[in-house]
């Protein structure tokens, strides 16, 4: 019975994710907890716990930690226990989300939905600023330009990246880190199709959002008589006839 239960749990381990979920769960719920206990909990061997403990650990979802004891210590190895980290949050129930979306709500029925506007504009100036210096290092040209918007966009969590069409470039972001409330509030979208179009200094175009049903953020960007941002920023118009006889 016992070698058939250890191979049961072995291929648990192996295959099914479902478990090590169990086992996650009940490290958030119960930790400090020690291997032996979650073995009880989930009639498993400890060694088959063990198992999943130590791909948690490897993942940066769990830690482990020597049990304090008062008394002598016996041979062998320390007794362990393990505590959640951060990381584990992530894969349990969250509802900032529909917090988020009842706070813009509720902004939109006190104030009206240019409250809501002014909020999203507000959101991509932070990002602005901080894009901003980043995006102008890379230069005038407007493919580099995009790549780096595309590196920053993947760091702050929208997996995003860039695609060459001929005359134009594609900017997609197979992630939306905000799709709950955006869906809800299309004025995000909006506002960050401008921060695109103000960090590359062309008129940009979305064709699709992850919030309206897409399978990914899909921003258009012409790539035909673009001249450099810079030389856009500095260049002052020139008079009219008019203005110059005068």
């Amino acid at each position: 019975m016992q070698e058939l239960r250890e191979t049961t749990s072995t291929l648990d381990v192996d295959g099914d994710t479902g478990t090590r979920d169990r086992v996650r769960a009940l490290v958030v719920q119960r930790g400090p907890v020690g291997a032996s206990t979650l073995a009880e909990i989930l009639d498993l061997t400890p060694a088959a716990v063990r198992r999943h403990l130590a791909a948690l650990v490897q993942a940066g979802e769990i830690a482990e930690r020597a049990v304090i004891s008062a008394g002598p210590r016996g041979r062998g190895r320390p007794a362990r226990e393990y505590v959640a980290t951060p990381a584990a949050q992530h894969h349990l129930p969250n509802t900032s989300a529909a917090l988020a979306a009842d706070a813009l709500r509720h902004l939109a029925d006190v104030l009206g939905p240019e409250a809501v506007a002014e909020f999203a504009q507000a959101r991509v100036a932070t990002l602005e600023a901080t894009y901003r210096p980043v995006v102008e290092a890379a230069g005038d040209d407007l493919h580099d330009r995009a790549r780096a918007l595309a590196q920053l966009f993947s760091e702050s969590g929208y997996a995003a990246s860039t695609r060459e069409l001929g005359t134009a470039l594609q900017l997609c972001q197979g992630h939306c880190p905000v799709q709950q409330v955006a869906e809800q509030f299309p004025q995000l979208c909006e506002a960050e199709t401008g921060l695109i179009s103000r960090l590359l200094g062309v008129h940009v175009q979305r064709l699709a959002t992850i919030a309206s049903g897409g399978h990914a953020c899909t921003t258009h960007i012409p790539t035909i008589s673009v001249r450099p941002p810079s030389v856009r920023a500095t260049q002052q118009p020139q008079p009219s006839q008019k203005e110059a006889a005068e």
